[in-house]
């Protein structure tokens, strides 16, 4: 049967029903999808070697015989690690597994079971071992096989040389290609290989391209990353290019209330404030709306920006609004505009979801009549009686914390507002870029002056109390401090501490010291009731979860203590350590480990102590964790790569981003002829939404 790139996997030849359905429930549904389910790795057999014979950091191929395999506890945790040792007649090996690959994996290999394993050769406390390297099943026919294999992710059992077989099966039935859907002008412009060709050269890798595979070098990988790019950075060039046919509110160069309130501030604004507002104010004045995120490390005062944006607009009689993700974060901001904005005649007003129902009707209305200048508040501004007078600015807060819906329906409330996202989180540029690649990006470099830096230390559970009696030291002389837990109450099924149990340990040993408890599962009253007591100094320790992370600003609070650091991830560590260093005190953020903690755990730990620059960190944390798991959601695109890498691929990005704006720019309506197959693709890609911008 001839095949097209639309057909059902199942008629695939030796497929049938039952083994399409097994395709089906891993997302591949079409001849298409299998072409794309890539190999996740290539086997070079003229790399074969033997034990004796390797050394750190060779990617080789070896076959074995298994000798043993056991499971390790890791310390207390219930978590384990694996380790197959196998042998040759030159010697034997460790091969190293801290997670699962998928269940009964390690119950194929018997004593004595011949193995091929791939993998890269790690020195590990001055032994040679493998870490989690891929072991297989020696085949019957594999030594009549090419010297390049392609080894795909095993579905269920199927092993990698049947799906092998499969996807070479189907390239011999295909016969109906479609058009490309590049232009030619980007093929030649970009050095790309026919999409066509790259598809099959992903599944037949020429053997004297070995290493550019292992690199991802190779022609046909370029080719697949820049289309995975180019997709999505079309789509966002698109969105951008809708913005930019909206008409603005027209904020006028007025700047009386600006001017005073640069005045009234006892400090000089950092530098980088300066440029970031100019940039803000330029977009302010443009004749389409503004769409810009401001990326500031925490304490870099965005906040104030935020709040000249406001003032600025105001003289133009615009309203505005900015939403922040918690309560205790709104009131924050709230006092904070009340020293900053009420002095130069704003209006302010304040709308959370405890706001009582006389206090809400009597903010609702004056809001409705134009009598508030800037309104300050939750998820509650989005809900639908409120309804502004002449809304011109949205101003949102740790904007990751919202969904698209919800950017969208303040949006809604007032016609085509200016737009400025801040977030604490540092984004690498590039990150930046891709995701976020409809805004424009403003970078807060810079500290104030007087911000003390934070001496950061890690240290295992064993010097907990050395760390503890330091923290005592510093209650003596007036501090206070806080001790971050990774869970509010003990779980049976990891060994970890917990804030709740914790809390009552700590009230015994230390009954002279005033204890307080703060997690997610108390209600916003108690929550706030226990800050509002932290910030009086009524509470000297505060015992919480990451509750604490964003916006909570005490100044007398100068330690910091992270129980468990290695389950947190960087940028979460980054944001807890800038509760404190936040008044005039040195400050001091320790980091104690548990007791089994990976390599992997140590770095980060060790990231923390050598650096504060939240951007570095962040540069780190992307490339140990991949964009999909630093960015804590599931963004448009991102979890799409099959192939692409934000790290690896920085250059390809680059060159896909270009392409794509060129393209818009050359044919905003994508009506040219040329572009026809490409606008399908776009389509089939993001949906309806990607061409709204362009319609």
């Amino acid at each position: 049967m001839a095949l097209r790139l639309d057909t059902q996997i199942q008629y695939l030849k030796g497929v049938g029903p039952k083994l399409g359905d097994l395709f089906t429930r891993k997302g591949l549904k079409t001849i298409g999808d299998l072409f794309e389910f890539y190999p996740r790795a290539y086997e070079d057999q003229r790399a074969a070697r033997n034990i004796a014979s390797l050394k750190m950091d060779d990617i080789v191929s070896i076959k074995a015989q298994v000798v043993t395999v056991h499971s390790i506890n890791m310390g207390r945790s219930t978590r384990k690690m694996y380790d197959v040792v196998v042998k040759d007649a030159s010697g034997q090996i460790h091969c190293k597994f801290f997670r699962v690959p998928y269940k009964g994996y390690f119950e194929r290999f018997k004593p004595y079971k011949e193995v091929r394993v791939v993998g890269k050769v790690t020195d590990y406390r001055g032994r040679l071992e493998f870490h989690h390297p891929d072991i297989r099943d020696i085949e019957p026919d594999e030594e009549t096989q090419d010297a390049l294999i392609p080894l795909y992710t095993e579905i269920e059992g199927l092993a990698t040389n049947k799906i092998m077989k499969m996807v070479r099966q189907a390239f011999s039935q295909i016969e109906e290609w479609p058009e490309e859907a590049l232009p030619k002008w980007i093929i030649e412009k970009y050095k790309l290989l026919p999409r066509k060709d790259a598809l099959k050269e992903m599944h037949y890798p020429d053997p004297q391209k070995a290493a550019q595979y292992a690199e991802f070098k190779s022609s046909a990988q370029k080719r697949i990353i820049f289309d995975e790019f180019f997709w999505l950075e079309l789509f966002l060039a698109s969105k951008k290019t809708g913005f930019q046919k909206e008409g603005a509110p027209k904020i006028l160069n007025k700047a009386t209330k600006l001017a005073a309130l640069e005045k009234s501030l006892p400090f000089q604004l950092t530098n980088a404030q300066k440029r970031v507002f100019g940039e803000i104010r330029k977009d302010l004045e443009k004749s389409h709306p503004m769409h810009r995120m401001v990326q500031g490390d925490v304490g870099s005062g965005k906040t104030l920006v935020s709040f000249m944006a406001a003032a600025y607009a105001s003289e133009s009689g615009f309203q505005s609004c900015l939403m922040a993700p918690t309560e205790i974060l709104a009131e924050q901001h709230f006092k904070n505009a009340q020293k900053v904005l009420e002095p130069l005649g704003l209006r302010l007003a304040l709308l959370v979801g405890k706001s009582k129902a006389s206090e809400r009707k009597q903010v609702l209305e004056a809001l409705h009549s134009g009598e508030i200048d800037l309104i300050i508040g939750t998820h509650a501004l989005i809900e639908d009686e409120v309804i502004f007078s002449n809304l011109g600015l949205v101003i949102i807060d740790e904007q990751h914390r919202f969904g698209v819906e919800q950017r969208g329906v303040l949006k809604n409330k007032g016609n085509s507002p200016h737009f400025l996202v801040m977030t604490a989180t540092p984004i690498p540029r590039t990150l930046a870029m891709t995701v976020y690649g409809d805004l424009d990006v403003s970078i807060v470099d810079e500290m104030p002056p007087g911000r003390s830096p934070i001496q950061t230390r890690a240290t295992f559970e064993s010097k907990r109390p050395q760390a503890l009696q330091f923290m005592m030291e510093q209650i003596q002389k007036g501090r206070q401090a806080y001790i971050v837990y990774p869970l509010v109450e003990e779980s049976e099924k990891i060994d970890l501490k917990d804030a709740v149990s914790e809390y009552e340990k700590l009230k015994e040993l230390y009954p002279k010291v005033s204890f307080g408890l703060l997690h997610g599962k108390m209600k916003p009253s108690e929550k706030d009731q226990i800050m509002d007591q932290f910030r009086r100094n009524e509470i000297q320790v505060l015992v919480s979860t990451t509750v604490i992370e964003v916006g909570v600003d005490v100044p007398n609070a100068n330690i910091m203590i992270i129980e468990h650091a290695e389950r947190f991830g960087l940028s979460q560590l980054h944001q807890l350590r800038g509760r404190v260093g936040r008044g005039e005190h040195k400050s001091f953020c320790i980091l104690i480990m548990g007791y089994a903690v990976s390599e992997e755990g140590k770095e980060r730990t060790a990231m923390m102590e050598k650096t504060s620059d939240g951007f570095k960190i962040a540069e780190f944390d992307l490339e140990m964790r991949g964009p999909g798991e630093f960015m804590g959601t599931r963004q448009s695109g991102l979890s799409g790569f099959k192939m692409a890498n934000l790290v690896r691929d920085m250059q390809t990005l680059q060159e896909a981003r270009e392409a794509a704006f060129e393209v818009l720019r050359r044919d905003p309506k994508l009506a040219y002829l040329e572009n026809q197959n490409l606008k399908a693709e776009l389509l089939r890609e993001h949906g309806p939404a990607a061409l709204a911008g362009i319609a």
